[in-house]
């Protein structure tokens, strides 16, 4: 009868234990809550950085507009030394994978806009200088659509530049592909009426 006593009391005292024992449920806690915590951080993470990317995006296509609208003229030498200037406000982001474009716009006197003259530029993985490419724009495109309305003045000129960075998540944990980071800026030539590239246009 003891033996029997014995054993009811010491299976209470095991369930006890068992109901009393907080070990596991900590144990299920922090395996649900720790991937929610993981996404959470490595989402800041990518977030910061790309809005800390896509603020830079904004100044390269500020910079190349202001610099060549303050040119009275340029060439080939001139124009690389504006996209490396700009180009280097990436840094410390990787400046390779920064496309820049230069363009200047006529706006005819029925308010059409057509490009003059277009230069692209980049910077090449571990280089310090960029490289001059072809623009996507060419001269005669008539981009009267993207200029915004307050700026369709009759008998002027205007300097596009435009910037895109395609971002690509360092962990990847969130975003698991490159998105494409993108600003345009326009400013009129503050020296002259136009700004010549390689003698393009020959008179304004």
């Amino acid at each position: 009868m003891q033996a029997i006593v014995n054993i009811w009391r010491n299976a209470r005292s095991s369930v006890r234990d068992f109901v009393a024992d907080k070990r596991a449920l900590a144990a299920t806690e922090f395996a649900v809550i720790v991937p929610l915590m993981l996404v959470m951080f490595f989402g800041t993470v990518e977030f910061s950085s790309a809005v800390a990317i896509d603020r830079k995006i904004t100044m390269i296509a500020r910079t190349l507009s202001d610099l060549t609208s303050q040119s009275t003229m340029l060439a080939d030498t001139d124009m690389q030394d504006t996209f490396t200037a700009s180009i280097s406000i990436i840094m410390p982001y990787d400046a390779s994978l920064v496309k820049g474009a230069i363009s200047q716009i006529y706006i005819d006197t029925n308010s059409i806009a057509t490009v003059q003259w277009s230069k692209g530029g980049t910077i090449a993985s571990g280089a310090t200088q960029a490289t001059l490419t072809v623009s996507a724009r060419t001269a005669g495109d008539k981009v009267t659509s993207m200029i915004p309305a307050p700026l369709l003045i009759p008998s002027t000129y205007l300097i596009l530049s435009e910037a895109s960075y395609a971002y690509k998540p360092s962990v990847g944990y969130v975003l698991k592909s490159s998105i494409t980071l993108s600003d345009v800026s326009y400013t009129r030539p503050r020296q002259v009426t136009c700004v010549p590239y390689n003698n393009v246009p020959s008179s304004c």
